[in-house]
């Protein structure tokens, strides 16, 4: 067989020889372990996030994390809402044109209202669609023509283990049910033009999103313990680990692939297990 040689893109002239990562819902949780892994790494980082105020205080909640004031000066800051896509796209391109082309993207925002059908409005479902498989589909027009542009890229998108099972929210679960077959779409159509699309399903992560339930019991991760194989959950690192695998020359013939990052979760329930055998696990 035949090995084609494939010509390097050329070199955007405000761009150096760093890779350009633009991370969504970059002021939460995961989005600030992504961030910091990805300054740290060595990108430029266009972080994004609808909360001006939140983003206008990343630098300083990266350096606490030990972000170093040389990598802090590839961050560019991005106010943006992802469920607007004529603006998101403005932005990205204005973003762009001093940082260069976006090289990898990952959409990271996600939220959810909803916790059960009977108490999902019909406003509440529009709008975790909206948000959660509308605003990931923005962000990858965002920068999808780019992309096909330089026969590169790497997309990257942050769905959930709700997308696999009944776990509660169910706008937002189909929404990231949805977010899987929309991944395979663009690995499928995206490869020829050499753009890899992967994404990560975190099970429970503990991120402020979680702090709501907390209150209502500060039980709820010991609780929670018992239904994963492994007795633990995933953190933001975690998640950002398997998102720069993705990214990463290390990864270059995976595509399409829905990755669980969720301590053993959809591997199956031991307790079940042990009920239905009769047996000790």
């Amino acid at each position: 067989m035949e090995h084609s040689i494939s010509t390097p893109s050329p070199v955007h002239p405000h761009a150096s020889a760093r890779r350009v990562t633009l991370v969504t819902g970059a002021a939460g949780g995961i989005g600030q372990a992504l961030c910091r892994r990805v300054l740290q790494a060595g990108d430029r980082l266009i972080a994004l996030d609808h909360d001006a105020r939140a983003l206008q205080g990343l630098p300083a909640v990266l350096a606490e994390q030990g972000v170093s004031a040389e990598d802090l000066a590839r961050l560019h800051p991005l106010v943006a809402d992802v469920t607007d896509c004529a603006g998101l796209c403005e932005k990205v391109a204005a973003a762009t044109a001093e940082t260069g082309p976006v090289d990898v993207l990952v959409s990271n925002v996600g939220a959810a209202r909803g916790p059960t059908v009977r108490k999902t409005t019909p406003q509440d479902w529009q709008a975790d669609i909206q948000l959660n498989l509308n605003g990931a589909f923005h962000c990858v027009e965002a920068v999808r023509n780019a992309m096909v542009e330089r026969g590169s890229g790497q997309l990257v998108l942050i769905g959930s283990v709700n997308a696999l099972t009944t776990l509660g929210h169910p706008a937002y679960s189909a929404a990231k049910a949805a977010l899987v077959s929309y991944t395979r779409s663009l690995a499928m159509e995206l490869g020829a033009f050499g753009i890899r699309a992967n994404i990560v399903l975190p099970g429970t992560v503990k991120t402020p999103a979680w702090q709501a339930r907390a209150d209502k019991n500060p039980q709820v991760f010991e609780q929670l313990k018992k239904w994963y194989p492994l007795g633990d959950f995933a953190t933001p690192d975690d998640v950002a680990d398997a998102v720069l695998f993705l990214a990463s020359p290390a990864a270059r013939v995976i595509t399409g692939v829905a990755l669980p990052v969720d301590a053993g979760l959809m591997a199956g329930i031991r307790p079940m297990a042990r009920e239905i055998t009769v047996e000790d696990y």
